[in-house]
């Protein structure tokens, strides 16, 4: 039985990867550390919680002692960490938070992993380590700085790689903004205090794999938008706004564009790289699937309005009118300090390599993630602290 410590379990992506886990494999154990701070909530894994195949520890990456105390007692195999400060407004806000948790929490993990892996030492001097055991560090497309949009408008993606081609074909649409997009080979070019802590994570991580042979990948994913996805990003804030009648408040003019992840895919992605990906190597984990900030504003307003209109049910969580769902809620404000103008990867290799593709339309996943928020507002009411209120006020109302 394969023991996992999944770090930031109760978070988004963490949440939805343990659903996913413990839905596909029956003789695993899950042991989730989570400090459970704003973004992090016993609800969204309440059920699972109750699973006699998972264990709930309230805790810092950053306690050497607790970490240590939990590899003793469960033979931890994988460590997955998702675990992080995540948001970039937050971080422009007050980045050492971000550096002490992205960076030495990390840092944290690895050590003791390393030390509780380690079962001897090479002729050359390297570690030998148990078998089978790896660190996974979910990080971000964002280290990797900014690309210009070349295209006004998104134009239909043209593949030159044919493997990749029938990889991907037929299963979502293709289609991008701009010429060039980010590879595992892109430099590192993070430009806010957010990425800048999670390309110095990965950094870490690359050092322990260089310089002790430690068992790591990491994989870099674009925007994730489904189900369990905190307020405060753009998809989830901006359905919470519609059905409150709020103004939608969009940085700039609204045509950043990022490439956007259906987060089922995400977690699918990762399970496949732990137990198939290369040691050593990263893996990015995109869609080809870009889109402009007003266009997915748009969207969620066109696909709210005629949700509510054919299936009347949904009007009693409204409130506000109707036919007050509509272009005129959107509210242009002032854009973020250091705001990347474009996101795109380009997900060749871990399709090519371990075989992954999304297999979300995007469109779909929308229609989706907007009827979960629909049949779940007890969830968002109870996520939903005072804390969260405040920064919002203070951050978009200013």
């Amino acid at each position: 039985m394969k023991v996992y410590l999944v770090t930031g379990g109760a978070g988004f992506i963490g949440s939805n990867y343990i659903k996913y886990m413990l839905k596909n494999y029956k003789d695993i154990k899950i042991i989730i550390l989570d400090k459970l701070t704003y973004a992090g909530n016993l609800g969204t894994i309440k059920d699972e919680i109750k699973d006699p195949r998972v264990e709930f520890i309230k805790g810092d990456i950053k306690n050497k002692d607790l970490v240590n105390n939990i590899f003793y007692r469960y033979n931890i195999d994988y460590v997955v960490n998702f675990a992080a400060e995540s948001h970039v407004d937050r971080s422009i806000e007050n980045p050492q938070v971000f550096l002490k948790t992205n960076v030495l929490g990390t840092q944290n993990l690895l050590d003791v992993a390393k030390s509780h892996w380690i079962i001897g030492e090479g002729r050359d001097g390297y570690p030998i380590y148990k078998e089978k055991v790896k660190y996974l560090q979910v990080s971000t497309d964002e280290v990797y700085g900014s690309l210009s949009k070349d295209y006004d408008r998104a134009k239909e993606l043209v593949l030159d790689d044919q493997e990749l081609k029938n990889i991907v074909k037929d299963r979502v649409e293709l289609k991008t903004y701009g010429k060039r997009f980010f590879t595992e080979d892109t430099p590192l070019d993070p430009r806010s205090p957010y990425s800048a802590s999670k390309a110095s994570a990965d950094m870490i991580v690359m050092a322990y794999a260089e310089t002790y042979k430690m068992p790591v990948n990491i994989t870099r994913c674009s925007n994730n938008y489904g189900p369990f996805h905190f307020p405060e990003k753009l998809i989830p804030l901006m359905i919470k706004k519609i059905l409150g009648g709020d103004k939608l408040p969009l940085y700039g003019d609204g045509t950043n564009v990022r490439d956007w992840l259906y987060v089922k895919d995400h977690v699918k992605a990762i399970d496949i790289v732990l137990n198939k990906g290369s040691i050593g190597e990263i893996y990015n984990i995109g869609g080809f699937n870009e889109e402009m900030n007003i266009n997915i504003v748009k969207l969620i307003i066109d696909s709210i309005s005629k949700i509510v209109k054919e299936e009347v049910d949904y009007q009693e969580i409204l409130n506000t009118n109707l036919e007050k769902i509509n272009y005129d809620l959107i509210t242009f404000v002032k854009d973020r300090l250091g705001h990347d103008h474009r996101y795109a990867i380009n997900p060749t290799k871990i399709a090519t390599e371990l075989g992954w593709y999304p297999e979300t339309n995007f469109k779909a996943g929308i229609e989706r993630t907007i009827r979960w928020y629909l049949d779940n507002q007890d969830w968002v009411k109870e996520i939903i602290s005072g804390d969260y209120c405040e920064y919002y006020q203070e951050i978009y109302e200013k």
